[in-house]
């Protein structure tokens, strides 16, 4: 049997946004707590997850960036 299309998937590919994001590592978590997991997929979903939550710490860096931006543009 071979694997899913999403676990052939490029564990690098961009979320469609932050809800996508968030909607596929909570799903991705609930699949790896359940340990229904096959064993052959499973380091692929912990790479797309490490590169989800990366991708999700950087929009929120950014988001920070842009509030601190703001605020020294405020006070001129």
């Amino acid at each position: 049997m071979s694997p899913s299309k999403s676990a052939q998937e490029d564990p690098g590919r961009e979320p469609g946004g932050w809800a996508d994001a968030i909607a596929e590592l909570e799903a991705l978590v609930n699949e790896l707590d359940s340990q229904s997991v096959d064993v052959d997929v499973l380091s692929q979903k912990v790479r797309r997850a490490s590169f989800l939550v990366e991708w999700c710490r950087q929009r929120i860096d950014a988001a920070e960036l842009a509030i601190e931006e703001l605020g020294v543009d405020s006070a001129d």
